[in-house]
């Protein structure tokens, strides 16, 4: 199976980590891959370098518009049957597409969330893997990534939410792709498992052969941040961690379909009047 994927990319003033990306997807891509940057302001040069390459679809708002309007506008260019959604602070590793080509000729089902595996410099994230090759650009150790490659690989887990995700065009189009309520973009990756959980995908598979460098949050942290683990809360009723856990089984070894998960009325009703608690204190 030889699948391409329409790759959507949002960044904000980010060149030298979206050039990284972007590098990254030319040299270790086993497959041609349509790739789409949603260039919000890029008064930093990012809006002329990606107007230069012919091989990059550019869509550019004036101003930051954030990830869920950003990804949604993407929508209308898509060429493929599967979307793939990855931050542009993000080093794709050499056969990451082969690996999540595999994952969707063994999933089974046409109802499906992938995700790649993350390595990330520090951390305690479960479906992450913990290997410390640079934190910014500069001190980026690639080929010292690149040879250990193959030592990285971990086993698949349960649980996709995260970036880089992998869906099918079909079931975003079911959903209504991103939630413009989670605007900028905190906690709109749960919440789009969550669309996808009652639409009816019980197949949420980490693919752990599949794997990106991740520096972390380098434009998040420069952002006004929104409410999300309020907004998702008053929407769904119970929090994105209760979600992630007893729902998706996150960080788990992977298995599928994943079971439903039905809590009795009295052990929903004490954890959502403690997670309300929690909001209202402001921890």
């Amino acid at each position: 199976m030889n699948t391409s994927f329409s790759i959507l990319i949002p960044t904000w003033n980010n060149l030298p980590y979206l050039r990284l990306c972007i590098e990254s997807l030319r040299k270790n891509s086993d497959f041609r891959h349509q790739i789409i940057v949603m260039v919000n302001e890029g008064s930093d040069g990012s809006l002329e370098w990606v107007s230069g390459q012919p091989d990059l679809e550019l869509i550019h708002s004036s101003e930051n518009i954030g990830i869920c309007y950003g990804l949604n506008v993407c929508r209308l260019r898509i060429t493929t049957p599967y979307i793939v959604y990855a931050n542009d602070d993000m080093y794709f590793l050499p056969h990451w597409d082969s690996r999540l080509n595999e994952a969707i000729e063994h999933a089974g089902t046409k109802e499906f969330m992938l995700s790649a595996t993350m390595i990330e410099p520090r951390g305690d994230n479960p479906c992450c893997v913990i290997a410390d090759f640079g934190d910014n650009t500069d001190n980026f150790q690639e080929e010292k990534l690149l040879q250990a490659t193959e030592s990285l690989v971990r086993d698949d887990w349960s649980g996709s939410t995260w970036p880089p995700v992998l869906l099918p065009l079909e079931l975003w189009d079911r959903v209504g792709g991103m939630s413009i309520e989670f605007s900028p973009g905190m906690y709109s990756d749960p919440d789009l498992s969550r669309k996808l959980w009652e639409s009816g995908v019980r197949h949420f598979q980490g693919v752990g052969s599949s794997l990106v460098y991740h520096f972390g949050c380098k434009s998040t942290k420069r952002v006004k941040q929104n409410k999300g683990r309020r907004t998702f809360l008053m929407k769904w009723g119970i929090s994105a961690h209760q979600f992630m856990q007893n729902y998706l089984h996150i960080g788990e070894k992977f298995s599928t379909p994943l079971p439903d998960f039905v809590p009795n009325r009295w052990t929903q009703f004490i954890g959502k009047t403690k997670q309300v608690s929690t909001i209202i204190k402001g921890k």
